[in-house]
């Protein structure tokens, strides 16, 4: 699969076994952070416990692919998950719609390759994302950070009314940004994508999200909102705050568009 590196401006639903052990010390690590920091903590943990509170049943009912297909992903990701096992690195897989992202760090080629061809073989699984990084594991911080960023795309997508939020999967990952799902039309990915974008710390922003015309949802985003500029970036914490990363927004971060 070819990815096209556009230069123009432009659920967590469960921890898998891979990299659960790294996420539980990155939740800690965020949730720690927030406590110590009291003058920006009311704020964040409305963010982050908003975001949290969407993961229920009704958020997964306003989904496209519906409670239903909700379920079956998730059997799906834990499936994948058991067949890893933990052997091929820190990996975490993410599906929608039977498509399974990989991301993560193995120790070498072969490992990643290996985890490839290990969760295409899970029955139920119909494409293999392989995103995996051949790299030491990420660092408690690292990951935190990664945590941090997911919540805060999410929370940007929620507030956004040209996108329907429910039908985007989120996966962070060394400050790359990982976007699956549905969007109800070109105008609307591209919004989505530019959200992401501008979120303070990510670096890249890639797109494994089908354009699904006339899925339900509501009207499809008129085109007046395709030229529309992304919202404020969000801003940055005081110094010497650790709640959040202190990276400027990135204005220059690269968007892959995967041709699925």
């Amino acid at each position: 699969m070819r990815a096209a590196l556009l230069e123009s401006d432009d659920e967590r639903d469960i921890l898998p076994s891979g990299g659960t052990m790294t996420r539980s010390f990155a939740n800690l690590a965020l949730i720690s952070s927030l406590a110590l920091t009291p003058c920006l903590g009311g704020c964040a943990v409305a963010v982050v416990g908003g975001v949290a509170a969407a993961g229920g049943a009704g958020y997964e009912a306003g989904q496209e692919r519906g409670v239903d297909g909700t379920f079956t992903d998730m059997n799906v990701t834990s499936a994948v998950n058991n067949a890893l096992n933990n052997q091929y690195g820190n990996v975490t897989a993410t599906t929608y719609r039977h498509n399974v992202l990989l991301t993560g760090s193995s120790p070498n080629p072969q490992a990643k390759a290996q985890a490839e061809q290990v969760a295409s073989r899970v029955p139920g699984v119909t494409s293999v994302y392989n995103e995996i990084e051949v790299a030491p594991a990420e660092d408690p911080w690292q990951a935190a950070k990664d945590t941090w960023i997911t919540a805060q795309v999410r929370s940007n997508l929620m507030f956004d009314g040209d996108i329907r939020s429910p039908n985007y999967t989120i996966e962070t990952d060394r400050q790359s940004v990982f976007l699956m799902g549905s969007a109800r039309s070109q105008a609307e990915l591209d919004r989505a994508t530019q959200i992401a974008r501008y979120v303070p710390g990510v670096q890249r922003v890639v797109s494994y999200v089908e354009i699904r015309s006339g899925m339900p949802g509501g009207p499809d985003p008129g085109p007046s909102q395709a030229g529309m500029p992304p919202p404020a970036a969000p801003s940055a914490p005081p110094p010497g705050s650790t709640m959040m990363p202190s990276a400027p927004p990135s204005s220059n971060a690269p968007i892959q568009v995967q041709k699925l």
